[in-house]
């Protein structure tokens, strides 16, 4: 059996500022090795000579803003993704929570399955615009901005919720530790986040090579947008892959995405619980922004508002009984 348990600690708006800019962070951060992971996968020229030669042509065909080339509208597809798939994993799983708020594992983690397919398919115009701007040479563009990407294209198919493969590792790690998730410090929730990433992200990177093609491929792009080889559909992309560039070539750019996706969920759940702390303390919950230590005397099961209405409480009880006394004293 699974526990699922929101911390009622936070505000709602709380929440999800932590998880905004912790993806905010993490995506800037990483965002030169994600424009080299998808010209690895789409197979642009930049990619013929290995990772440190892309990275070289990228810098001397398009400068150092080459390399946060669609970083703003991946940013902006984040807020969206984010409510939806919580929104839409809240949803199941509370549906099948029991009385006690018990839900069995296989049911949680189909339901972070399919709140990951959600949000996808939400965003994925996104989507499509960032691979169509990290493609292109942002020096000579065919397009220009994000709402000028999604006017230009016209159809796009391709998905596979990878979120899938990283929630069954991620809802499991704890037993790596011998020790429940709420006890975890920043540098193993780091590690989490790396392990469920890595292992995931491997598994699904043939289907994430497919689609990034698809996504590329446009006949309105020179060269049908760089993508080293032409197709018909998804499994019309896979047999032509395979049958031009070899099995291992649905692992291109693999050594960018490893090095990028570590990094980035590291980061990202790491900074979420440092964001995350730093809000407990701002609402009283605990001794320092830096440690979960509680705070002394103060009911951990209270909400933000509760808490706050208790402060208030014997703030002004305190005040009460120190304005009788003086009272007292004079009379």
């Amino acid at each position: 059996m699974a526990t699922v348990k929101k911390d009622n600690r936070l505000t709602s708006s709380q929440s999800f500022s932590c998880v905004g800019f912790a993806g905010l962070f993490s995506k800037s951060a990483t965002s030169p090795l994600e424009v080299v992971k998808i010209k690895s996968q789409v197979g642009t020229f930049h990619c013929k000579k290995g990772l440190g030669q892309t990275f070289l042509l990228v810098y001397r065909n398009e400068g150092l803003k080459g390399f946060w080339k669609g970083n703003l509208v991946s940013c902006l597809r984040l807020f969206p993704y984010t409510a939806v798939h919580l929104t839409t994993y809240r949803k199941i799983v509370h549906h099948h929570m029991d009385e006690v708020g018990f839900i069995s594992q296989a049911r949680a983690i189909a339901a972070g399955g399919l709140a990951g397919v959600a949000a996808a398919l939400v965003t994925y115009p996104l989507e499509v615009a960032e691979t169509r701007l990290i493609v292109q040479n942002c020096r000579e563009p065919s397009y220009v901005g994000v709402v000028h990407t999604l006017a230009k294209i016209q159809s796009t198919e391709g998905a596979f919720p990878f979120s899938l493969g990283c929630y069954v590792i991620y809802t499991n790690v704890d037993k790596v530790w011998q020790e429940p998730p709420f006890r975890f410090s920043p540098l193993q929730n780091f590690i989490n986040g790396c392990l469920a990433a890595g292992v995931a992200q491997t598994l699904s990177y043939p289907f994430e090579t497919v689609k990034r093609k698809m996504q590329a491929q446009s006949s309105r792009l020179p060269h049908y947008g760089g993508v080293d080889v032409h197709f018909g559909g998804m499994t019309d992309c896979f047999v032509q892959v395979v049958k031009n560039k070899g099995v291992l070539s649905l692992w291109s750019g693999l050594t960018a995405n490893t090095i990028k996706i570590v990094p980035y969920f590291g980061l990202l759940f790491a900074c979420f619980e440092l964001c995350k702390q730093v809000c407990l303390y701002h609402n009283g919950y605990i001794v320092s922004p830096l440690s979960y230590a509680p705070a002394p005397g103060v009911d951990q099961s209270l909400r933000p508002a509760e808490l706050q209405e208790v402060k208030r409480y014997m703030k002004n009880r305190s005040f009460g009984a120190a304005g009788q006394s003086t009272i007292g004293n004079r009379w």
